[in-house]
């Protein structure tokens, strides 16, 4: 980076680098086994055998509490249309609430999509208790309810609630809309479209702005909605067993963004790139990148590719593994380098989870803050060479990551996608 400042800092407007779209799982520990379904209904709730109409008690009871949450506060709800983005479906009341300067639910929407849930079976032989139920774990489609938030910390935030048992809940952050919300705090002029800054008064001010983001500024914020909308559970249940919400990340995606003064450089710069990249990105150049050893048993994608998108644009992308690396064209003078992980172990943390209060966070229980996160992945970032590039595919292994359904990035995980932190 240093090289490329010194060569082309005079075309260069300003800098900065920053976390952009952050998906964390949210679960509670001591209600995702069976046995912890057990011991919650049999003997906190004096249940004598757990049915599944047991089970759908909790759902039904919490589906009502959402009708009645969006009729009291005027808040739309309707089921998601199919082939429809909920993103594009719900941005003008967003626009109506940014106009008004609320915050709050703005929009929520249904959808039936797959999850965690229980299956409850009859034992096959006669029990000496009669109460006896199998319960098992599994996969099956129900209802998910997205709540839209305008967030006066993070900005615009989405809560996905899943409605059956353990209640797992997918929340969507963009480390852009932080830093806006920083901006407007302290009176700095900046000019954003999208997630994408295109001038600022302050460049400095931008960039601390964004290294003020960290694990506790986000905790903070899921834990205030997920206990404000989130499923419900009465004192006797908290008192009875932990039901304290832990979290992990399930994709982050860090960049860094060139703003050019004009468009000539940019593209030039960009054609360049591709053209050393069909000669030096080749596969053993990826691993080297991403600090990953080739072997046979090397899962996902091990390539480099140049394709062009819907809106008009090449992108650039090279895959190891669970990371993709891409360098695009957005606008006529920015310029993102961007590194996304589905899968946090490739770089060797493997879970982000809520410490309780009254104990201090210990390093040695392999838990990373996001700003750790964050400080591995600008050190990755530095690695990429700037100007490396490949035109051509090169594939590894049997395995391909999922695509995603974002018009802008089709080939990577999509939002709802199974969590790539196992625990």
């Amino acid at each position: 980076m240093d090289t490329f400042t010194k060569l082309f800092g005079s075309l260069v407007s300003f800098v900065y680098h920053c976390f952009d779209r952050i998906v964390i799982l949210g679960y509670l520990p001591l209600l995702t086994r069976p046995e912890n379904i057990v011991h919650f209904f049999r003997d906190v709730h004096q249940v004598g055998a757990i049915t599944k109409e047991v089970l759908r008690q909790r759902t039904d009871d919490y589906i009502r509490w959402v009708d009645s949450f969006a009729r009291n506060h005027r808040v739309p709800i309707e089921w998601a249309q199919k082939g429809v983005r909920k993103e594009d479906h719900v941005l003008p009341r967003l626009r109506q609430m940014e106009r008004a300067k609320r915050f709050g639910v703005y929009f929520i929407l249904k959808s039936m999509e797959v999850g965690p849930s229980f299956r409850i079976a009859n034992p096959k032989y006669p029990t000496k208790d009669p109460n006896y139920r199998i319960i098992v774990p599994q996969k099956s489609r129900y209802t998910h309810i997205y709540f839209y938030i305008r967030d006066e910390v993070v900005g615009p935030m989405v809560m996905c609630v899943g409605t059956f048992l353990p209640f797992r809940i997918s929340y969507w952050l963009n480390g852009h809309s932080f830093i806006e919300r920083e901006l407007l705090r302290e009176n700095v002029r900046f000019r954003k479209d999208d997630n994408a800054f295109l001038a600022t008064a302050d460049p400095e001010a931008l960039q601390a702005a964004a290294d003020r983001l960290s694990a506790g500024i986000i905790q903070k914020r899921l834990d205030y909605w997920t206990l404000l909308v989130g499923p419900k559970f009465s004192k006797k249940d908290r008192d009875a067993i932990n039901l304290s919400r832990h979290y992990s990340v399930q994709q982050v995606e860090y960049c860094r963004n060139l703003i050019f003064r004009r468009n000539h450089p940019i593209h030039k710069l960009f054609e360049r790139s591709c053209d050393m990249g069909l000669l030096r990105l080749v596969p053993d150049k990826i691993t080297e990148i991403f600090g990953f050893r080739v072997h046979k048993r090397l899962s996902g994608k091990l390539q480099s590719v140049l394709e062009k998108i819907e809106h008009g644009h090449h992108v650039l992308r090279a895959c190891a593994k669970n990371a993709v690396f891409r360098m695009y064209e957005k606008y006529a003078t920015f310029r993102r380098l961007e590194a996304l992980s589905n899968n946090l172990k490739d770089f060797g943390p493997t879970q982000v989870s809520r410490q309780p209060a009254r104990h201090p966070q210990d390093p040695r229980r392999g838990n990373r803050s996001v700003r750790q996160l964050r400080s591995r992945s600008a050190q990755r970032s530095r690695r990429f060479p700037t100007l490396s590039t490949n035109g051509l595919a090169h594939r590894h292994g049997p395995y391909e990551s999922p695509r995603h359904q974002d018009p802008r990035h089709p080939h990577d995980s999509a939002h709802g996608s199974a969590p790539s932190c196992r625990y």
